[in-house]
């Protein structure tokens, strides 16, 4: 359901319904790329039925689905065709363009190819829940997370967000729970983990399937390798590696905690978003009191 989370807090004077965020996202519905358009970004069905609603509500949780379509035109291609109508163009007249003109010329070629450019499809999930104030969004990495932030933030009306914010750093939590060889309650730390130094040498340690209970490890800690990721288990249903800005990665729910899910609804989707929400509504709070609690300007 969810392989990634970045968390962010919603600013406590939002206010809007289901009816109102739906009819703020139709605007915004997804619409393949155009024949000399590089990119597209819209709105799609949580669910995948065609023309259906583009806001899930779930137990009160609400879930949206972004689509992000991109035109792939390599570059050795265009600069290939480029250099190809420079020869010509030299060839013909016996000048070589200057700097300008072949800018201009690399931009008329980028439209000839791009209609015969493959498409590449991806998808974002978002998750609001807003009793607890939280917007989580399921992306790789900050960028995308980015994109999406700043697509919601001009869609919905008053929206502000800004990323959860812990009292205790993880780098710092991470360090203490590796040096102590004691994970917080309800957690494990589990057989992953990259070590990067803080100098000028920004050397990097990983470990892959490996114990990390070892004299080994905690002597890198305590030279000053800083652990950026950390495999964790939490209360033996979910696993994630914690990173360095606290975004949780390889989220994996674990056997047993969606059993019987798909017999629960006609293609399943109500029944897996109230597990998977209903896990990390417990997860979460955990894994930040774990942190020391958030800092006061972030909980506001």
């Amino acid at each position: 359901m969810f392989k990634n989370i970045i968390m962010y807090r919603i600013a406590a004077d939002w206010q809007m319904d289901p009816a109102q965020l739906e009819e703020r996202l139709q605007p915004g519905r997804f619409v393949e790329c155009g024949a000399t358009q590089e990119k597209s970004v819209g709105w799609i069905e949580p669910r995948g039925q065609a023309h259906g609603p583009l806001l899930e509500s779930v137990a009160g949780q609400w879930i949206l689905k972004l689509m992000v379509e991109t035109r792939a035109l390599p570059g050795s291609v265009l600069n290939r065709k480029v250099q190809e109508r420079v020869a010509q163009i030299e060839a013909s007249t016996g000048r070589k363009p200057g700097k300008k003109e072949t800018r201009d010329l690399k931009d008329d070629i980028r439209l000839e190819l791009l209609p015969m450019a493959f498409t590449k499809q991806s998808t974002l999930q978002i998750w609001i829940d807003r009793e607890a104030r939280l917007l989580l969004i399921d992306a790789a990495s900050q960028a995308r997370a980015d994109e999406v932030v700043t697509l919601l933030v001009q869609t919905l009306p008053g929206l502000a967000l800004s990323l959860v914010d812990t009292q205790v750093a993880p780098v710092t939590a991470m360090s203490e729970w590796l040096i102590s060889q004691e994970a917080p309650a309800g957690f494990s730390v589990d057989r992953e983990c990259e070590l990067k130094a803080a100098d000028e040498s920004k050397a990097v340690v990983r470990y892959a399937r490996h114990r990390l209970d070892t004299e080994e490890v905690k002597q890198y800690v305590s030279e000053g390798k800083l652990p950026t990721r950390l495999a964790l288990t939490w209360d033996e249903r979910v696993s994630f590696v914690l990173t360095e800005g606290l975004q949780l990665k390889k989220l994996a729910f674990l056997d047993g905690v969606f059993e019987g899910s798909a017999k629960q609804g006609d293609d399943g989707f109500d029944a897996d978003v109230a597990i998977a929400t209903g896990e990390l509504q417990k997860l979460l709070p955990d894994l930040i009191e774990a942190l020391g609690g958030e800092t006061p300007m972030s909980a506001s």
